[in-house]
């Protein structure tokens, strides 16, 4: 793809979430809406609706990546995308139900340029919205009218106790020695603590389209690989990542002993760089000075470049999946369009 090409892409991927933001807000602000006023604060002030103080705020409810899939992949098996907007919403509040237990779980206290929930309103409250988004979502499936709505219901479900089990991994790998962790476990806690979620989005659509067993399993296929593709590049922006942009402190994963993919990939690769790394993980590793030290090191022992080809690999094993469900390549548009903008993004 040339320079003029990429750029083409990210502009139609920017346009598209923009759009599918603006599509879906209003659905999204209407379910938060019935939640009890306590929890609702909370819900607002994740989403940047609304200021810690209860005053109007204008900041972003995130990129939308998820609920644009889930529009996308119907309208890719030629469903109408507005009666996927319930299965749309239902995975944005499982989804930002992963990140405010995430940000607890992780000590993390910026999201989105701003202190993150449980900084403001304490780890009770935090977690408790997070419950009641994720059964908020539920009972969107619940009360659709669709057809489709059951299964839906217990697709989500299942993949939300599938992240579960994902985040609990990673939360397992934390503990363990630097010497004590492979690449191959780590794949697969990334592939279900992230990839599970963006296949989850895609067999919604795809279910909401009327698709048959054999589209979904595909539309999952593609999200699945998509997702750890966009969890490799995640893990790099982790490392290497912009604060301007991301809003996070710089080598924040690093600070935490994270066991991201290129970490991983870095202390498995036997080389000089790789005991470096492995010393630094069992210190403290507090200063600005060891956060830059194991980022070179994580960059000299190969862990860089392995997660930017890796991330490549995973997005040609989409792309063939997708092929299965939509083998018009024009049909396929705007999901490969997406699942280019997650794999280029910096931020």
């Amino acid at each position: 793809m040339t320079g003029t090409d990429a750029a083409m892409e990210e502009h139609k991927a920017a346009a598209l979430l923009e759009h599918t933001r603006n599509a879906v807000d209003p659905h999204l602000r209407a379910a938060v809406e019935t939640l009890p006023g306590a929890i609702r604060r909370v819900v607002l002030y994740h989403f940047g609706w609304q200021n810690a103080d209860g005053t109007p705020a204008s900041g972003q409810a995130g990129k939308a990546i998820r609920p644009a899939l889930v529009l996308a992949a119907a309208r890719a098996l030629g469903g109408d995308p507005e009666t996927a907007m319930r299965a749309a919403v239902a995975v944005e509040l499982a989804h930002n139900f992963t990140l405010l237990h995430d940000d607890v779980i992780d000590g993390d206290t910026t999201r989105r340029h701003r202190p993150t929930a449980w900084a403001v309103f304490g780890v009770p409250d935090a977690v408790i919205t997070g419950d009641a988004m994720l059964s908020l979502a539920m009972r969107l499936l619940a009360d659709d009218p669709h057809p489709a709505s059951a299964e839906a219901a217990v697709r989500l479900s299942s993949c939300v106790i599938e992240l579960c089990a994902g985040q609990q991994a990673d939360c397992a790998l934390e503990d363990r020695g630097p010497d004590d962790v492979t690449l191959d476990e780590c794949l697969a806690m990334a592939m279900a603590k992230t990839g599970a979620l963006l296949g989850c989005a895609c067999a919604l659509g795809a279910l909401y389209a009327g698709a048959g067993e054999h589209a979904v399993r595909a539309m999952d296929g593609f999200g699945r690989e998509a997702g750890l593709a966009f969890q490799l590049i995640d893990d790099l922006i982790g490392i290497w990542g912009d604060t301007s942009r991301t809003g996070k402190p710089v080598g924040a994963d690093l600070t935490a002993h994270k066991k991201s993919l290129p970490v991983v990939a870095a202390l498995t690769s036997d080389t000089p760089a790789a005991a470096e790394l492995a010393a630094l993980y069992q210190g403290a590793m507090e200063t600005t000075g060891e956060v830059r030290s194991a980022a070179d090191a994580v960059d000299r022992a190969g862990g860089r470049d392995w997660a930017q080809s890796a991330a490549a690999d995973r997005m040609a094993r989409a792309v063939h999946h997708l092929s299965r469900a939509v083998p018009a390549s024009a049909g396929a548009g705007d999901l490969l369009a997406l699942a280019e903008f997650v794999t280029r993004r910096t931020h």
